[in-house]
């Protein structure tokens, strides 16, 4: 019973935290899913497949690389704010690495 203050203090944290993994997923099919996954088991899968893993785990470079992009992928920098790119790193460390 002591720690219930405390927990009540915390829930609205992971409400958003649980918010921003849902923008996080939801951008990522909108916009990530066409190139980093298969679309069909037969096809061919365009560029890497995206979890915790990538970028070394390191959220900084993952932010830099979804916003500026590379020569094989756009920038996202002018189609999705700060806040939306936070939301899709935060959900990428939800998805594990893939089993090779």
């Amino acid at each position: 019973m002591r720690f219930a203050p405390i927990l009540l203090l915390l829930a609205p944290l992971a409400a958003h935290a649980d918010e921003r993994d849902v923008l996080g997923m939801r951008l990522y099919n909108q916009s990530c899913r066409v190139c980093h996954t298969k679309p069909q088991l037969t096809s061919q899968q365009y560029a890497p497949t995206l979890s915790r893993a990538s970028m070394n785990g390191n959220d900084d470079a993952l932010r830099k690389q979804i916003a500026d992009g590379s020569p094989r992928m756009p920038g996202f920098k002018y189609h999705f704010k700060p806040a939306e790119i936070d939301a899709l790193v935060a959900y990428l460390k939800t998805v594990p690495p893939p089993a090779d």
